[in-house]
């Protein structure tokens, strides 16, 4: 018995390591040089033996009682990749999903029964993910039931169209999400009223038609994520953030990133800061005719808002009377999943293949994110798309999510080292940007900060560790859901809810201030608007025209750069 114990416990681990093994290759192709040590460390595997005995006498149990059912009787499965009725109805099927399930359960189990830090441990259960997902029989049309069943229905009429679908998205260059053909920018998402009134090589900036008789006499400034296309914060007019801010009577101006392409090819972290958001803050003061604004940075939007308040603190300058971020890193000790990707080695091998120029391709980017949550977001259009023929529903979301844009190689290599790997941005003079030795400390302003309970790209305990590190009186919200969920979540909508701490403490921890904070329902946007209006300043007659003096309207909104494809 004791020698069949053992081999069972060798036989799990090499199925394991295999496992790990064979995720190499498709982490090749997710993200380029992402586990290089986790590869290596593979043979020097060791398991805490208490667990792998427990997994042992789980999976015994598990597959005598799977195996005693037989194929007639498998129990209703679980998962929703097995949920339809044709899974029940074919007894292999049945069988062979629940076989997975159970394969799964105990792989997985596996990765946590591992013994090495914590950082080795998440690259092990991210790659058992990615392989276990990917192994699927839900994935594969001869194990597939659904898809067989539709397609005797459909007299092959769904694997025909399964593969149209496949050769346009591989003609496309990525994944349907979406019905992209029923959407266009500036015509039914991003539709907004408004006008550029400045670009250089690296932005637009849009000034928004005012919705009311007066505005405040503090304009309005938000800074997206230069990773991703603006109007993800303008989908439509009953969830756009940049309507909202208008309608409350804001003057609101937006920078619209230009899509890089090779004429940017070299463009650094420093150009950003300097020539994008520095520039866009000043003309917004220039067209206002007001010395201070009120600004808002999203995501790295927030970083980069963040760099630039610190940069001209050191010139001694205060431009921003109150800022806003929105699922920010500024200190990055807690990156969640993100975390797996970075190491010397993997930040080294970007440094040399883009560093001193190149592109960082933003589909690369996309699939990468993509493969955080990889049963929602690859292979349920994998299966949708092409094993069923099906195409995918209108969703504007999903069509912004598709729609990636580029990175120039040297900002995004100095993004690697100085925020994932090193974490200097929190460290007091450590980095020096556009000349200037860069102390967030400094930022004695008001700033609101905002983070996601449920966000895998910014974790909730990265969001929140802005409050330790700001100087200035500070107000944390969390939201429900996700990184674009919660933060796109309109009051008209009464949908979710959000935490907010009465005594307005902010303690050492995301836990301890959660500890103390009262849910309340609906959307945390009414909050931040009441915020905002207190650093707003008094009301005037708003604007005529778009821009002032030497800006003049451009073009109309959302303008050409959002346009751009990658």
């Amino acid at each position: 018995m004791a020698q069949a114990a053992e081999q069972f416990q060798q036989a799990l681990a090499q199925s394991f390591a295999k496992a790990l093994e064979s995720f190499k290759g498709l982490d090749a192709g997710v993200a380029g040089a992402g586990f290089p040590a986790m590869g290596e460390a593979v043979p020097d595997i060791k398991f805490s033996q208490d667990r792998l005995q427990a997994l042992q006498k789980s999976y015994v149990e598990e597959a005598i009682k799977l195996f005693s059912q037989g194929m007639g009787h498998t129990p209703p499965l679980p998962d929703r990749r097995f949920a339809a009725p044709a899974w029940g109805d074919n007894p292999v099927a049945a069988y062979a999903a629940a076989a997975y399930l159970l394969n799964a359960r105990t792989m997985m189990g596996l990765a946590e029964a591992v013994e090495t830090d914590s950082k080795t441990k998440n690259r092990i259960r991210f790659a058992v993910e990615q392989w276990m997902a990917a192994a699927s029989p839900s994935n594969y049309l001869a194990f597939n039931a659904e898809a067989q069943k539709k397609a005797i229905e459909t007299k092959g009429e769904s694997i025909a169209k399964g593969v149209k679908n496949l050769v346009h998205d591989l003609q496309q260059g990525h994944v349907s999400m979406t019905d992209e053909s029923l959407f266009e920018v500036g015509k039914n998402v991003a539709t907004t009223e408004g006008a550029v009134v400045f670009e250089n090589e690296l932005f637009q900036l849009i000034e928004y038609k005012p919705l009311t008789a007066k505005v405040y006499e503090k304009p309005f400034l938000l800074v997206p994520p230069c990773i991703n296309k603006f109007y993800i914060l303008d989908l439509q007019p009953d969830n756009s953030l940049i309507r909202y801010a208008v309608e409350q009577g804001h003057r609101t101006f937006v920078v619209s990133w230009r899509n890089p392409d090779e004429t940017l090819a070299n463009k650094t972290w420093d150009d950003y800061i300097e020539h994008a958001v520095i520039r866009a803050i000043g003309v917004t003061r220039d067209i206002s005719g007001w010395p201070t604004i009120n600004a808002l940075g999203f995501c790295v939007g927030g970083t980069m808002l963040g760099t630039a308040l610190g940069v001209l603190a050191a010139r001694g300058e205060k431009p921003v009377d109150s800022a806003t971020f929105l699922t920010t890193f500024l200190d990055f000790s807690d990156t969640g999943i993100l975390d797996v990707f970075i190491d010397e080695a993997m930040v080294k091998f970007r440094e040399a293949e883009l560093g001193k120029g190149g592109l960082m391709k933003g589909q690369d980017l996309a699939s990468t994110f993509s493969f955080l949550r990889p049963n929602d977001l690859v292979w349920n259009y994998v299966v949708g798309n092409y094993l069923k023929g099906e195409t995918p529903p209108p969703f504007d979301l999903l069509y912004w999510n598709s729609d990636s844009t580029n990175l120039p190689g040297p900002y995004y290599a100095w993004y690697l080292r100085n925020t994932y790997l090193e974490n200097n941005l929190k460290k007091p003079g450590k980095l020096t940007v556009c000349g200037e030795k860069l102390d967030l400390s400094a930022l004695d302003i008001p700033v609101y900060i905002y983070g996601s309970r449920e966000d895998h790209i910014v974790p909730i305990g990265g969001a929140y560790a802005s409050t330790q590190l700001l100087p200035g009186k500070k107000r944390f919200v969390q939201g429900a859901s996700g990184h674009i969920a919660g933060v796109i979540n309109p009051p008209s909508k009464n949908k979710r809810s959000h935490w907010i701490r009465a005594d307005g403490k902010l303690p050492k921890t995301h836990a301890q201030w959660l500890e103390g904070a009262t849910e309340h329902a609906g959307s945390w946007w009414t909050d931040w608007s009441h915020w905002l209006k207190s650093h707003a300043g008094k009301q005037i007659a708003a604007p005529k025209t778009y821009g002032k003096g030497k800006y003049k309207a451009i073009e109309a909104a959302p303008g050409r750069y959002v346009q751009a494809k990658a």
